[in-house]
């Protein structure tokens, strides 16, 4: 049931149903009676989807998880990038490339407009652009995209854990968690940088 139930999920893995992955609240739906109704992403369609398959009944998406929306896809404004891969890090199909201290550019192709990367910013030089028009919910986002997301997000979720980490230092852990640490050498370069993107701007 839970793979089924994931497989209605539009896998943009935003966290903003409550849950760390679109897995894992797919699990919660199946084993513990979650409520449908908490994925803005898959909006109104989404829910009828999922309550064809759990025999909950069709309700009506709860404002306290977000609203349904068009697809959106990140842009990094190049000129006030700084390099402190803050972004790199919070991105769960790790759409954006970048190295320390080197601008950082999204790929359109593989960004699920989850918004994870606008937090953790610290020079707000990240920005949503919609890209479906009127479309919202599935009407904006295609199984095939849904698929490819899984993909990438899994891909790097085994990534992490070949490299020694888990979840819980990645930025995707849950849509109300803190903002990651930054280790103290990382610390100095982004207060240098920021310092500096404010004195580009003041001129």
């Amino acid at each position: 049931m839970a793979f089924s139930i994931d497989a209605a999920l539009p896998q943009t893995q935003c966290t903003r149903c409550g849950y760390p992955d679109c897995a894992r609240y797919a699990q919660a739906i199946a084993e513990e009676g979650a409520p449908i109704n908490q994925c803005p992403p898959g909006g109104t369609e989404g829910i009828a989807r999922l309550a064809a398959l759990t025999g909950q009944p069709v309700q009506p998406l709860n404002p306290q998880f977000g609203i349904e929306g068009p697809l959106t896809l990140a842009r990094i404004d190049e000129d006030w990038c700084i390099g402190c891969t803050l972004c790199l890090k919070a991105c769960p199909t790790d759409a954006i490339l970048g190295a320390n201290k080197q601008m950082h550019t999204v790929m359109p192709a593989h960004c699920t407009g989850c918004e994870l990367c606008i937090p953790v910013c610290p020079v707000d030089c990240i920005e949503l652009e919609v890209v479906s028009g009127t479309r919202t919910g599935w009407e904006a986002w295609t199984p095939a995209q849904a698929q490819h997301a899984k993909q990438r997000y899994h891909a790097r979720q085994q990534r992490l854990q070949a490299q020694g980490l888990t979840d819980s230092i990645n930025a995707n852990a849950q849509a109300t968690a803190p903002l990651p640490e930054v280790v103290p050498d990382k610390k100095a370069a982004v207060a240098a940088a920021l310092a500096k993107a404010r004195g580009l701007r003041g001129h």
